[in-house]
């Protein structure tokens, strides 16, 4: 690992970019128009929703490629793959322990907050096929062995064509077993692949400039289609969710963070832009090659920021498991459904195993939290319908959350492989460039290790 240097005294610094052409402040700018234009003109912002869509796909069409290029050149380069194993057995243990950290938390608060006490819901005056509708759709991803097979594709180049992260991350690591196989043979492969890396994040540094409208476009949306007050009815549980969430990201989160040598709040702020596309598009997703970007400067080796970010997605949700219990339990005190501490601790276990399949794109967790439903069917599915008016809102902080976790989940990960040390972390954070770094980017901060191309709005 290189070691942390001051810059030269007289190293130049980049002049600073006017506010205005800062990128999280764009997107910023463009959530808060896009509010405005969803509140006073609903059906203009109804219209702006193919904004937020097309950027998302935009992305989504990246982030195949880039998963490849960096897992294969990471794992082949490494030399080593029994270090690859035990990469994932403890990403795999980290993953399950505080998934169930999160779980516990949110079934904890929304009983002694009791957010859905005194609504009286009459079930039989819902829309049932508003229930139905996300039921069906979860039916194709309940089974657990349906789960394991869906991730196998059906040809190498189908798992690029579909985006799946899971099928992608299957092939990259057969490909990358292959190509180390391949000794001296393999290093032109590695080569061509650490070019294609450039290329695709130097796409994705393009398509980025482009967020702040993005961002417009899915908050008049969101605004326009639901309104303000469907926030109103339901505030409740927004309140206890959110707060819920924060208290996860500093106590949980932060814990870890303390213990891996740097602040959650530092952290948070090294990755600000990422979470403003999340903030933005309501998907994870959108925010995950910067991410990956940034754990490479943190000092994270390419291989564990390979694995645990994509596998993350699927495996590591805590903002969707903490959303999946209090909103199921939510929806019993709603409806005055009686749950019984087993039939909780029941609904918790459905939830462990339901979550695995939830993804960062916008809706996956609502429909995941059908599917827990429907494998404990006291609570009425009708019930579903109270939660279609917020679920947009909802999905702001579960994608937001569930990022914040990735991030500190590599970063464990990489600490407990001693691949980077606390001051190395803190340095970073702090925006002190690393010795051969890349010349410092618009934020001061270092190039992305691997990627050989500028940081700049990403």
């Amino acid at each position: 690992m290189n070691a942390i240097s001051a810059p030269a005294p007289n190293a130049t610094v980049p002049p600073r970019k006017p506010w205005y052409r800062i990128l999280y402040i764009q997107v910023l700018l463009g959530v808060f128009l896009g509010i405005l234009t969803g509140y006073f003109f609903p059906e203009s912002g109804k219209a702006l929703k193919p904004l937020g869509d097309g950027f998302i796909k935009l992305v989504k069409m990246i982030i195949a490629p880039i998963i490849f290029c960096t897992v294969v050149h990471g794992v082949a380069s490494m030399g080593d793959l029994k270090r690859l194993g035990r990469i994932g057995v403890k990403a795999l243990v980290y993953f399950e322990v505080v998934s169930t950290i999160a779980l516990l938390i949110g079934l904890l608060v929304v009983n002694v907050w009791k957010p859905g006490a005194g609504f009286n819901i009459d079930v039989t005056k819902l829309d049932a096929s508003v229930g139905q509708g996300y039921a069906e759709k979860a039916s194709h991803a309940a089974s657990t062995t349906d789960f394991f097979l869906n991730m196998i594709p059906r040809s190498y180049f189908d798992a690029f064509a579909s985006g799946d992260l899971l099928q992608v991350l299957l092939v990259a690591t057969l490909t990358a077993f292959a190509v180390a196989a391949l000794g001296e043979k393999g290093r032109p492969i590695l080569r061509a692949l650490a070019h294609g890396e450039k290329i695709f994040f130097g796409i994705m540094h393009i398509i980025v400039k482009v967020a702040p409208l993005a961002a417009f476009g899915a908050m008049a949306y969101t605004v326009g289609s639901h309104g303000i007050g469907s926030l109103q009815k339901l505030f409740s549980l927004m309140m206890a969710f959110y707060t819920t969430a924060i208290v996860f990201v500093i106590v949980v989160l932060g814990s870890i963070a303390w213990w891996c040598g740097f602040s959650i709040f530092r952290f948070i702020a090294f990755i600000k832009e990422e979470l403003l596309l999340v903030l933005g598009t309501s998907s994870s997703e959108t925010a995950l090659p910067g991410m990956m970007e940034k754990m490479r400067r943190l000092g994270c080796a390419e291989s564990t920021v390979g694995f645990v970010i994509p596998t993350g997605y699927s495996f590591n949700l805590d903002g969707t498991n903490i959303y999946m219990t209090m909103a199921a339990i939510f929806l019993a005190q709603a409806t005055n459904t009686p749950l019984s501490v087993g039939q909780q601790i029941s609904l918790l276990l459905v939830a462990m195993i339901s979550s695995k399949g939830a993804s960062g794109v916008t809706g996956a967790g609502f429909i995941t939290l059908a599917a827990t439903l429907s494998a404990v069917p006291t609570v009425p599915m009708a019930s579903l319908a109270l939660l279609v008016g917020i679920d947009r809102f909802m999905s702001e902080c579960r994608a937001l959350t569930n990022l914040v976790g990735n991030g500190v989940a590599t970063v464990a990960i990489s600490r407990w492989e001693n691949e980077v040390t606390g001051e190395q972390l803190k340095a970073v954070l702090l925006h002190k460039r690393e010795a051969n770094a890349a010349p410092l980017g618009e934020n001061g901060d270092g190039a992305a290790k691997g990627s050989g191309s500028s940081t700049e709005g990403v």
